[in-house]
């Protein structure tokens, strides 16, 4: 693991550490702020990076008292970049491959995987295929189960608005460089006709952690079916929400209700390192 101070927007918000992580050959950029256990390490979407988290984490960590670390995956943010087309099964490879190892480097005893959208369906691939015992929870916000036709749709749409308006530009002051990585990376491997069938339904089967879902109610990449799958085939404890008014990203919609949602979460979790409500 290497230290560096201040690499990009990655820190803004995260002032205790930032640097980058070396594993599965990788360079993997992170931001933390010191805690209690359990350590919260947070899991980006498909199109998002340390500093697309805003500042969820620093209230996040100052709310719960736990240690909040995130990281950027290969090809986001400042991280390594990687070789396209990405393959449709990535998120079981990240959750495989990587992320084992990004807790080795982090180092904690205690974990809540906090996911959001794609990094919502790592975590549960994670937890279910994996099965760490450091890994005592599953915080999936606005989860990906399948590939269901309305996510495809926005999708497309997606591509279309990154060669034709500004989107390109805009994701470019988040992944520099990487910009083209991330977004072509995300983009055709869930357009990919292979794609169609994709399912993390077998894996939800293994899940014996609790797990907390939320999605928003105006979610425009899915609809309910995906908490309701999630709490059909997960067969430890599942607390599934849906917040009205508010999109694809309830942590920044919602940011309040969710925190608190997490915060509860945490506290009810059978674990010797349970933070107290404040």
């Amino acid at each position: 693991m290497s230290h560096r101070v201040g690499h990009g927007d990655g820190c803004q918000g995260l002032p205790q550490r930032c640097g980058f992580l070396s594993v599965a050959g990788q360079q993997l950029e992170f931001a933390a702020i010191e805690g209690g256990e359990p350590t919260l390490l947070l899991l980006h979407e498909g199109l998002g990076c340390i500093a697309m988290w805003k500042d969820f984490p620093l209230t996040l960590a100052a709310r719960t008292g736990c240690a909040v670390w995130a990281y950027s995956r290969s090809g986001y943010g400042a991280s390594s970049p990687i070789d396209l087309p990405r393959p449709v099964d990535f998120h079981t490879r990240e959750a495989l491959d990587v992320l084992p190892g990004v807790l080795d480097a982090v180092g904690a005893q205690d974990y809540v995987l906090v996911g959001h959208s794609d990094g919502a369906s790592i975590a549960l691939i994670h937890a279910g295929l994996v099965a760490d015992p450091r890994v005592s929870g599953v915080v999936a916000l606005a989860p990906h189960v399948l590939a269901e036709q309305k996510c495809l749709a926005t999708i497309r749409e997606a591509r279309q608005a990154f060669e034709t308006t500004e989107l390109r530009a805009r994701l470019a002051r988040y992944h520099g460089d990487n910009v083209d990585c991330a977004f072509r990376g995300w983009n055709d491997a869930w357009l990919d006709p292979d794609f169609r069938d994709w399912s993390i339904e077998p894996a939800l089967a293994g899940i014996r952690v609790p797990v907390l879902a939320i999605r928003g109610g105006d979610d425009p990449y899915n609809t309910g079916v995906h908490l309701e799958r999630i709490t059909a085939c997960v067969p430890g404890r599942v607390t599934a929400v849906e917040l009205s008014g508010c999109g694809h990203a309830p942590h920044i919609d919602a940011r309040d209700a969710v925190i608190a949602r997490i915060q509860a979460f945490t506290t009810a979790l059978p674990s010797r390192w349970a933070i107290p409500q404040r």
